[in-house]
Formats: C-alpha cells, sequence, structure tokens
C-alpha cells in the first residue's frame, strides 16, 4: 500500500476521536508561534496538517497567509468542511512533502508529527533541502517528533524518533536551534505519547566566492 492510500483510508474510515494526533486546541504549536512575534501577514505553511485545528486558531487570530499542506485528499476536505466559508481563507496543498515543489517562500514551517515518518537518510536530507530552500533566510520552523520516549510506530508505520540532541545535529547545517521541550500528548483514548517539539532559526545562505 502507498503512503497516500494508507492516509486517504486512514482519514476515510476514522473520526477525529479514533485517531491518536487529534488535540482540540494545538496549544505547544501555538505558543512556540507566538513566541516568533510575527506579522499578520506572515507567511505559515502547515506540514502534514491533516485536519488539525491550527488553521482554526491562527486564523481567528487573524493571520491571513496560511498554507495547509497533507498527502490526504480526504484529511483536507474535513478541515474545509469544518472552517466553512472560512476555508477559502487557507491555501490547501494535496501532496507528499517529499514532492512539494513550493510556489512561495515562508517565514514559519510548522511540522508537528510528519517528519517523524522520514526513516531514511536520503528522505531526510529531501525533506531539509525542501524546507531550507522554502524558508526565508531567519525565518522559522517549527518540528515535533516522537521523543525517544514516545511510541516507535504511529497509525501502524514505523517513524523515527529523536532526543534534543539528535534532532539538532540533523538540522544544524542550514538552521539555529532556539528551543526544545518535551511534553505529553493525551490522545482521544486517553494514552500518552511523548513528543519532542524544537523550533530553529534558518540560517543565512553563505555565497560562495569567486
Amino acid at each position: 500500500m502507498s503512503n497516500k492510500t494508507h492516509w486517504e483510508t486512514i482519514y476515510s474510515t476514522k473520526k477525529p476521536q479514533e485517531v491518536s494526533w487529534t488535540q482540540e486546541i494545538p496549544k505547544t504549536s501555538l505558543d512556540f508561534i507566538h513566541s516568533f512575534n510575527l506579522p499578520k501577514n506572515a507567511a505559515i505553511i502547515d506540514i502534514g496538517g491533516g485536519d488539525s485545528k491550527l488553521p482554526d486558531y491562527l486564523l481567528s487570530e487573524g493571520f491571513t497567509n496560511i498554507t495547509v499542506l497533507d498527502i490526504s485528499e480526504k484529511a483536507l476536505e474535513r478541515a474545509k468542511i469544518r472552517l466553512g466559508a472560512k476555508a477559502d481563507k487557507v491555501k490547501w496543498v494535496v501532496s507528499d512533502i517529499l514532492e512539494f515543489k513550493p510556489k512561495e517562500k515562508y517565514d514559519l514551517w510548522h511540522d508537528r508529527a510528519a517528519f517523524h515518518f522520514l526513516t531514511t537518510a536520503e528522505q531526510i536530507e529531501e525533506y531539509l533541502d525542501i524546507a531550507s530552500n522554502a524558508i526565508n533566510e531567519g525565518k522559522y520552523i517549527i518540528t515535533g517528533t516522537f521523543s525517544k520516549e514516545g511510541p516507535f510506530k504511529c497509525s501502524g508505520l514505523e517513524i523515527k524518533q529523536y532526543d534534543e540532541k539528535a534532532l539538532t545535529e540533523i538540522l544544524n547545517h542550514k538552521f539555529e536551534k532556539i528551543k526544545c521541550i518535551t511534553e505529553d500528548h493525551t490522545t482521544p483514548f486517553n494514552t500518552i505519547q511523548n513528543f519532542l517539539f524544537c523550533s530553529f532559526k534558518r540560517k543565512a545562505m553563505v555565497m560562495a566566492s569567486n
């Protein structure tokens, strides 16, 4: 089964309260976003956003340039239905992140629980190439992954766990760490998943001299 088929099946057959990643309030993500003091017209993209309620909260706070990317068209359809008329204020992108070709630069790249599905060095390198080229210099990336204390799988798929040191080393070439925290996420069925959340700033690109 392809990744796309897997996720289309999940979002076609399971309700939000039947999947582990559902959050009523994406508090940690919002806390990180607020720490950057971004202008309301900042370009924000949510990677693997699915039917997350993050865009609902960003819209309610007055942000005007929001993009949500997910491999599952069904997931984005559910988000659009929930948002109603407000869905027209969001740009929706159906794509595997490794096939994403951004048409604009972003001030904030947010990824809660998509990055850890990349389990090979080649996948991780491709992701970071796409992200680093899409993020404006001096702007931000938030990455939320399962920690070393978290699950080994999600939705039946293998994931890659991280601690602060490992995640920092992977991103350090093009991003400067700002802050990392761990937190327990309580799933809709009252189990606990430990996450690592880190924020980074895009380093300035060094121009090669002649």
